[in-house]
């Protein structure tokens, strides 16, 4: 992606850097682009500012901004245009720095997606081109976005993930009978077996959570994230009333539950975990309905089941019995000392029977070691 040096004024975006004003590359049409670099932990109103674009979601929020920074120790860099005192265009991004994989921007670490918010397609290319300026003069490996299919026309996707939309605008009866036969089973399969379902904001529902999400990361090889980051989420996530946690119980025994999170009128589901003990009473099923009906009588329009890995086939034939709308998520890495978009080569699967034997204690101490470096 070439970066011209050398444009007449009345052609540039004006980028505020501190002290710096770039100016890389033209807008062929319209006023100049006015970028500033926002830290949405220190902007006043930013949610608000956010609302005024039907385009965000909640990842572009100061709450999960909040949470990343906070667990981690990571900076938040939002390239943000303001017009008319709505927001115009955004790319959040987010400096990871580290000894073991080195400094780099995320849009964003531990997302499902994060799609650019643009205005005009001529502005996403001023963006970019402004954000690759800073990551080398910051000393960045790569820069990666979360999202952007529609805008990386012909680009190299570093890797992809399967999305799945509910539109919530349909009443209860007109979702349930768009589910799969065998989703519609599991569901009332779940209630005959007597699984009891609460919706809750309490600290101690996180607990329950995160005892849960150990088994069931323990179970697919991997480390669980560290407790301080589930912490964060129930500091300011669930106590703020913009998520909550349902837990499903068979004779008062916690057996699975979920985390969803929600901003203007979207929502999402972020995590799952269940004890496999009782895989067969379907509390999965049950727990996700519960939350979907939640989220259509309090008024909300869209219901998003995350990201999902291509290979992960068990899971993507349970958020296709939702009969939700099917897209891809393209993943773009932008490798800053070669110039040029890259494959990703950092999944690495021969590690998860090794997780799988530790004992509970050690692999939450390497999830605590590890988590903050790879983002």
């Amino acid at each position: 992606m070439p970066i011209p040096s050398s444009l007449p004024r009345e052609r540039r975006s004006i980028f505020h850097w501190g002290e710096a004003v770039l100016c890389p590359s033209p807008i062929p049409m319209g006023d100049p682009l006015e970028l500033n670099i926002i830290n949405p932990l220190d902007y006043p109103g930013w949610d608000e500012l956010l609302l005024t674009n039907e385009n965000c979601s909640f990842f572009h929020s100061s709450s999960w901004a909040r949470v990343l920074c906070e667990s981690y120790k990571y900076k938040p860099l939002y390239f943000t245009s303001i017009r008319n005192g709505g927001l115009s265009d955004l790319i959040p991004v987010i400096e990871i720095q580290s000894l073991l994989t080195g400094r780099r921007g995320v849009s964003l670490p531990f997302t499902d997606y994060c799609q650019p918010i643009i205005s005009d397609k001529n502005h996403f290319k001023e963006i970019i081109d402004n954000l690759i300026v800073y990551g080398k003069k910051a000393g960045w490996k790569y820069v990666e976005w979360r999202g952007g299919e529609g805008y990386f026309q012909d680009t190299i996707q570093s890797s992809f993930y399967y999305g799945h939309t509910l539109d919530l605008t349909q009443n209860e009866q007109e979702l349930l009978s768009r589910f799969r036969s065998s989703t519609k089973r599991n569901i009332n399969k779940a209630v005959k077996e007597g699984v009891i379902i609460a919706i809750c904001n309490s600290f101690k529902s996180i607990k329950e959570f995160y005892r849960l999400n150990c088994i069931t990361r323990k179970h697919h090889g991997l480390p669980p994230q560290p407790f301080y980051f589930f912490k964060k989420i129930y500091e300011h996530i669930i106590s703020k009333k913009k998520g909550f946690v349902v837990l499903a119980s068979f004779q008062q025994k916690v057996i699975s539950g979920a985390v969803y999170l929600h901003f203007g009128n979207k929502a999402i589901y972020k995590y799952g975990a269940s004890d496999r003990r009782y895989q067969h009473m379907r509390a999965n099923n049950l727990v996700m309905w519960e939350a979907i009906k939640w989220f259509g009588q309090n008024g909300f329009k869209e219901f998003s089941f995350g990201r999902t890995e291509p290979e992960n086939e068990g899971l993507l034939q349970f958020k296709r019995g939702w009969v939700a709308k099917e897209e891809t998520i393209n993943y773009y890495k932008f490798d800053l000392p070669k110039n040029a978009f890259i494959k990703d080569s950092s999944k690495i699967r021969s590690s998860y029977s090794f997780f799988q034997k530790l004992p509970m204690p050690l692999l939450k101490l390497a999830g605590w070691l590890f988590y903050r470096h790879v983002g």
